[in-house]
């Protein structure tokens, strides 16, 4: 289901706050299944680096998660969609920094695209405009971006699944000590196997449980948390002061910023909050965010802190340890769901990821089956779901532990957004200068902190996402320089209106009955394959029609403003355009039959 974000209807709103809980936050509601086991990995050394960790995930997820994303970032949707790609059409829409020049005057004209442009008086977004529309080097840095921060948010896609499940199975041995690490293991891949075998189901079928079950593993973590607190060590409310924070570093100094790798796992699946708005409304998430997720997430962070300064000695295992025990088994049974979940929440983003990749010409042409018939987003990749289970499979084969694989996990993705934010807020929203600067000083130095732990880590596994990234890169880029390639070949070479009706006009042409189409990726002229094939075949139709597809940067075109239509002179040769417009949300029925009202019709597709 889509919402509009202009909603003021409060009972839909709320339940769209009902429904978002199940599909945004099943990535950030699992961390506390590890965070605090992969922060601490060499022991607790000193009783009050707990309230400094504490004090540490608490700032964090109120910059990060709550200021930055739910209040900020989500005010930069592109009418109602977000993501990467709703902040690079954004900036493409404002400024001409598109790398292929397909944008034509009509387009404008389409509901969706407008903007305000910036007037005489804001001299700086007029500037920053410029520079970015005159800067070559500059254009290709956007567009690099973009396929980086998507490439990143696919091997999150790959990395969510293994470190929830196998975070989740693994409380299985608190409660059986005939249960090993590679029995776990290999009942993880097992899992991990099942949940990518039914992804060609589709989630409509399952799509309602996934918020009670989210809101249930809420209600469980925040109520065992609040006894933990009152329980075991309720002073360690005293850790919102960030003098904690500064004695932590003092005391650990380098070990200090290297655990920073492990404090950042609270946050991880933010990215969600943004991407999935397009299904919900940021009425919807906010409300959900606020009442629900961000309480919980607090109050499970300061519980298990609570019960560690009792029991410095399990902190490799926090999360089953401090479980009361008659809570032991449904706890289990609800974290293995919430895992699955979450997983299953990355796993729909990476589909829906690689579409918008697709219509933008910076993916390999592969099929996308549409699950659902009542929700338009959720589509199913065969060839990218089989990748990322074997992908998945040989994570956790390798790494083995959640430890491991926390390592590999980066904020790099946040970083991009954020700089994608800046030139938002400066040449479009016209934010007071003061305001982004101290953007920049205060979430853009807690990232790049955070960035800098991470990459720490690189040969304990912090390469694992940038070698996904790389790989994914190199095909996103290579694809896409011999899409634009060919496309300015056409350009270059498009044939001109004397030279068409040079053709037709040819003696030795026949001009038959009916209908041609010339399907081509030029968007404005004929193709220069339109002369080879005069050349070979002496036969035209009466009416040609020359058809394209072309994607906007917006999400979704309007179905009554979706065709371009225009007749090429001279008239008497009974030549047309036909440009069908998509957004890159937009669904394309490319399998699709093609009705007539009867006469011959001939179908040639030109790439």
């Amino acid at each position: 289901m889509r919402a509009v974000n202009g909603c003021d209807d409060w009972s839909v709103i709320i339940q769209l706050a009902f429904q978002s809980i199940g599909i945004v936050y099943g990535d950030i509601g699992t961390s506390p299944l590890y965070v605090y086991s992969s922060t601490f990995t060499n022991g607790i050394k000193h009783n009050d680096d707990i309230l400094g960790v504490l004090s540490l995930i608490f700032y964090t997820i109120t910059l990060i998660p709550l200021i930055k994303y739910v209040f900020i970032v989500l005010q930069a949707n592109d009418n109602g969609d977000g993501g990467t790609f709703a902040l690079y059409s954004l900036i493409c829409r404002y400024a001409k920094v598109g790398l292929t020049p397909s944008e034509q005057a009509e387009d404008r004209d389409v509901s969706n695209f407008q903007l305000e442009l910036p007037s005489n008086k804001l001299k700086m977004a007029s500037k920053l405009k410029s520079k970015l529309e005159n800067s070559k080097s500059t254009k290709y840095f956007l567009s690099f971006a973009t396929m980086l921060g998507t490439s990143m948010v696919i091997g999150d896609g790959v990395l969510t699944p293994c470190i929830s499940v196998l975070s989740a199975v693994g409380g299985i041995k608190d409660a059986t000590s005939n249960m090993n690490q590679d029995m776990i293991v290999w009942m993880s891949v097992g899992i991990l196997i099942c949940l990518f075998m039914v992804q060609r189901f589709g989630t409509d079928k399952v799509g309602y449980s996934f918020a009670p079950i989210i809101c249930l593993w809420f209600a469980l973590i925040s109520g065992i948390g609040l006894y933990n607190f009152v329980k075991f060590d309720p002073s360690v409310v005293k850790a919102i002061n960030p003098k904690y924070i500064v004695d932590y570093f003092r005391r650990n100094n380098k070990d200090a910023w290297i655990s920073l790798g492990g404090i950042v796992l609270a946050i991880t699946g933010t990215e969600a909050l943004f991407a999935d708005v397009g299904h919900f409304t940021v009425k919807s998430i906010q409300i959900s965010m606020c009442s629900i997720t961000y309480p919980a997430l607090i109050m499970a962070y300061a519980g298990q802190a609570s019960f560690l300064r009792k029991h410095n000695d399990v902190v490799s295992d926090t999360f089953y340890k401090s479980i009361p025990k008659p809570l032991y088994w449904p706890m289990f049974v609800v974290a293995v769901c919430a895992a699955i979940i979450a997983s299953q929440a990355m796993i729909s983003g990476t589909f829906s990821i690689i579409q918008q990749s697709l219509s933008l010409g910076c993916f390999p042409r592969v099929k996308i089956v549409h699950t659902s018939t009542k929700y338009v987003g959720q589509v199913f990749v065969p060839e990218a779901n089989y990748l990322l289970m074997l992908a998945c499979v040989a994570v956790t084969i390798s790494f083995r532990t959640t430890t491991k694989i926390g390592n590999a996990y980066g904020p790099a993705v946040m970083t991009l957004t954020s700089s994608f934010l800046v030139l938002i807020m400066v040449m479009i929203w016209k934010t007071n200068i003061f305001l982004v600067i101290t953007y920049i000083v205060v979430i853009g130095s807690v990232e790049f902190l955070y960035l800098s732990s991470v990459l720490y880590k690189f040969n304990q596994g912090g390469y694992l996402p940038l070698a996904f990234a790389g790989l994914l890169m190199a095909v996103m880029f290579v694809w896409n320089d011999v899409y634009r390639r060919k496309y300015y070949y056409e350009l270059d070479h498009k044939l001109s209106p004397e030279k068409v009706k040079e053709i037709t006009n040819d003696t030795n042409f026949h001009r038959l009955p009916g209908l041609a189409m010339f399907y081509s990726e030029l968007v404005q002229g004929i193709p220069p394959i339109f002369k080879h094939y005069a050349e070979n075949v002496p036969a035209l139709h009466s009416v040609l029609v020359f058809v394209s597809i072309k994607s906007l940067p917006i999400s979704k075109v309007p179905q009554e403003e979706r065709f371009l239509f225009r007749r090429i002179e001279p008239k008497n040769l009974f030549v047309f355009r036909c440009v069908a417009r998509y957004g890159y949300t937009d669904v394309r029925n490319e399998q699709g039959r093609l009705k007539h009202c009867g006469g011959p019709v001939l179908i040639i597709k030109i790439s």
